[in-house]
């Protein structure tokens, strides 16, 4: 059994792999060795791979070398399925480049704009087998919470699935302002990213790419599980 941890600004996903297949996909607290070791349970570990943008991570690396033969710690000098082009590899994270390897694992070959709404939204670009960069802007609960902490009287609205658009309320506008918002941003990402490049591939994935994507103007691949096949074809690659 493989073991795949992904370490975010806000959570932390497991999953356990076999042959391929995702057997056991949780998000936990946090990653000390003690919650690993309990969500494994009695499951004999072949191969671990561990990606964080959050805690250090040492402790439970060193706990892992004595559980299994083979763990490898994601950095931007492990090998990937692209060149990077990135003048601070050092400073990427490595969700976007799992997210980006899940993409060309999926998707070989082609032209990708990979883009994770979670804290952060992320936008990559791969063009021709290279890792060319992306952006950063803040995700949807960030601007929510923006909204409410730097105005005195806006209410914090939680995201939404329904909502009038034009707003006819302050909530719907605050919900249409954010939602909509970035709707329109990723739309205008797809379209100056299609002018450049012959039958490009969009995908979507984070905790809000689910309503995100049906709203997105446009042919979209939502993937919930992008970065987590992405860390588990790293894993195959450098462990």
């Amino acid at each position: 059994m493989d073991l795949i941890i992904d370490i975010g600004n806000s959570s932390v996903k497991a999953a356990m792999a076999d042959s391929g297949n995702f057997r056991k996909q949780e998000r936990l607290k946090s990653a000390t060795p003690g919650i690993i070791s309990t969500y494994i349970g009695r499951h004999r570990l072949d191969a671990a791979i561990v990606s964080s943008t959050g805690t250090d991570p040492a402790p439970l690396l060193s706990w892992l070398r004595n559980r299994c033969e083979r763990v490898h710690l994601l950095t931007s000098d492990s090998r990937f399925p692209f060149a990077i082009e990135y003048r601070t590899p050092e400073t990427l994270g490595t969700d976007r480049l799992a997210a980006a390897a899940g993409a060309c694992y999926k998707f070989p070959g082609a032209d990708l704009l990979v883009l994770d709404a979670g804290s952060a939204m992320t936008v990559d670009q791969i063009t021709g087998g290279v890792y060319r960069g992306g952006s950063i802007s803040p995700g949807l609960s960030m601007r929510f919470r923006a909204l409410h902490e730097f105005t005195g009287r806006l209410p914090l609205v939680r995201q939404r699935k329904r909502f009038t658009f034009p707003g006819q309320s302050t909530a719907d506008a605050i919900a249409g302002g954010v939602i909509m918002g970035m709707v329109y941003e990723i739309n205008e990402y797809i379209r100056t990213f299609g002018e450049k490049h012959r039958s490009p591939v969009t995908v979507i994935t984070g905790g809000d790419g689910e309503i995100l994507s049906g709203l997105i103007s446009g042919k979209v691949w939502y993937y919930p599980d992008l970065v987590t096949s992405g860390l588990y074809y790293l894993l195959e690659e450098n462990a």
